[in-house]
Parts: C-alpha cells; sequence; structure tokens
C-alpha cells in the first residue's frame, strides 16, 4: 500500500534535503526520513519546477521561494543585466552563493556576460522569438511531409516498372482475350 505524505511534510523533505551538509547525500536524508531515494529526488524536482505552493505562497524552499523561481532562459534583459552587474564584484563563493539563491549557476552568469561583451545578446533574443519558432515548426512539419510525398512517389514508380516488366514477360492479358 502506499504512503501518503502531506503537502507539508513533502515541503520540509525538499528543504531538508536542499539544506544539507556537505558530507550527506540525498540517500542518507531519505533514508533518516522513511522514504525512498527516487520519491525525494521526484519531490525535489517537483518543487523546482513549483509544484509545491503552499496557500500562503511564502513558503521557501532552500533560500528562495519556490514560486518565483524561473529558468535561465525565461529572465529579461533587464534582470540578466542586474545579476551580472551584482556578480561582478563578488568572489567566487560569493557568487555561487548569490546564484544559488536565484535558481542559476555561475556559468549562466558567466554566459551573460559573454553575451553582453560581444553583443550577440540580440541574436539569442531573436532565437526565443516565438514567431521564429513557429516558423522552424512550420517547415519541420512540411519537411516530414514532402519526405512521406518522396517515399509514396518512388513506391509508385517502382510499381510502374515493375508492372512493365511482368508485361514483359507474361504478355499483355488483353491481346490474349481477342
Amino acid at each position: 500500500m502506499r504512503a501518503s505524505f502531506t503537502q507539508s511534510f513533502k515541503i520540509q523533505a525538499v528543504e531538508k534535503a536542499l539544506s544539507r551538509p556537505a558530507g550527506v547525500t540525498l540517500s542518507d536524508i531519505a533514508a533518516t526520513l522513511g522514504i525512498g531515494q527516487s520519491t525525494l529526488g521526484k519531490w525535489i524536482i517537483k518543487a523546482k519546477h513549483q509544484g509545491f505552493e503552499s496557500k500562503t505562497h511564502s513558503r521557501t524552499i532552500g533560500s528562495g521561494i519556490m514560486t518565483s523561481e524561473k529558468r535561465p532562459q525565461d529572465w529579461t534583459l533587464e534582470e540578466r543585466l542586474q545579476m551580472v552587474i551584482a556578480c561582478g564584484a563578488l568572489d567566487e563563493d560569493a557568487t555561487n552563493t548569490m546564484c544559488r539563491q536565484q535558481g542559476l549557476f555561475p556559468h549562466h552568469v558567466a554566459q551573460w556576460k559573454a553575451d553582453f561583451a560581444n553583443g550577440t545578446q540580440q541574436a539569442r533574443a531573436a532565437k526565443q522569438n516565438p514567431e521564429i519558432k513557429t516558423f522552424k515548426h512550420e517547415i519541420k512539419t512540411l519537411k516530414r511531409e514532402l519526405n512521406r510525398k518522396d517515399r509514396a512517389l518512388a513506391e509508385t514508380a517502382a510499381l510502374l516498372v515493375l508492372q512493365k516488366k511482368v508485361q514483359a514477360i507474361w504478355g499483355n492479358d488483353e491481346d490474349d482475350s481477342l
């Protein structure tokens, strides 16, 4: 029989897992809580994808609010610039801590800094344009349809060739009936 856990227990378990000391593994935490490691892993993934929202929306996981956490690609240019500026004056450990609080990795900030320095941010923004995404999907669909029709045409051509060979070997049935 499956054990059911309360939402608050799940949130506390995820908090404990995300704030664990350096030498403690997820398996150890799961064992102390009496749950499976895969279950705890699923809860963590769900929490990161904002699946554990409390009724007050103020419950925190780790050091960030779960409901406001977003993916690095969801950050606006202004937010990225602010993060690059904020991390610019910090040492590596402080940068790691700040990135962890924001749900980022330091390599995201480094990439954003390089993008701003090289001016390639506009190219990346163009890639994320929904219109371009729609066109790419349409092109993919059309290519798939074209390949399907090419295969059908090749099959038809092969059948015609075989029909001609059969007629050459066996003769034409219409001629025999007259």
